[in-house]
């Protein structure tokens, strides 16, 4: 059986909940996203680099190198650049090679015109991805591939093979 508890609403004796009586959810400490955004409007031809993500709306046109960190091709986003990256989430337009430490994620409305190598991917339906697809290991490391780029003269690469007949 229930019994009436001292502290109910009820009762003069009892606390009244105010907001500054209610205890404050304490927030985790963590690092801020910092992430670098180039807008629709902007044009940038060159080489970006950095330590940051970065979100391109815009159109670039050279190289990206952010290797430890993510790079997003949002919806208006036009990139003819080879993209060096951790992450690579695409939802707008790329013409280049894309070279990922960790995934690259192309998205229902984006289209991806050249080679990608990667230890993840997901190709979303609608997507369009023209060029060579490499999955590597997850242990096998960018320095590892240096040593495949040139084969012996005494057998053909499988994978240039494979991508010559297609």
């Amino acid at each position: 059986m229930l019994q009436p508890s001292e502290y109910s609403y009820g009762k003069p004796n009892s606390p009244i909940p105010t907001p500054n009586s209610q205890p404050i959810p304490v927030k985790t400490v963590s690092a801020p996203v910092e992430q670098a955004t180039i807008g629709r409007s902007l044009v940038i031809k060159g080489e970006i680099s950095g330590a940051e993500a970065l979100y391109v709306d815009g159109r670039i046109e050279g190289k990206i190198s952010l290797p430890n960190n993510r790079v997003t091709i949002g919806r208006n986003g036009i990139v003819q650049a080879n993209i060096v990256a951790a992450e690579v989430v695409v939802m707008g337009k790329v013409n280049g090679n894309i070279e990922c430490s960790d995934r690259i994620d192309i998205r229902s409305e984006g289209s991806v015109t050249g080679d990608v190598s990667t230890i993840r991917i997901s190709v979303e339906d609608g997507a369009i991805l023209k060029g060579g697809v490499e999955v590597r290991s997850g242990g096998q490391k960018q320095q590892n591939q240096a040593p495949q780029a040139k084969p012996s003269a005494a057998e053909p690469p499988k994978a240039m093979a494979a991508t010559a007949s297609a």
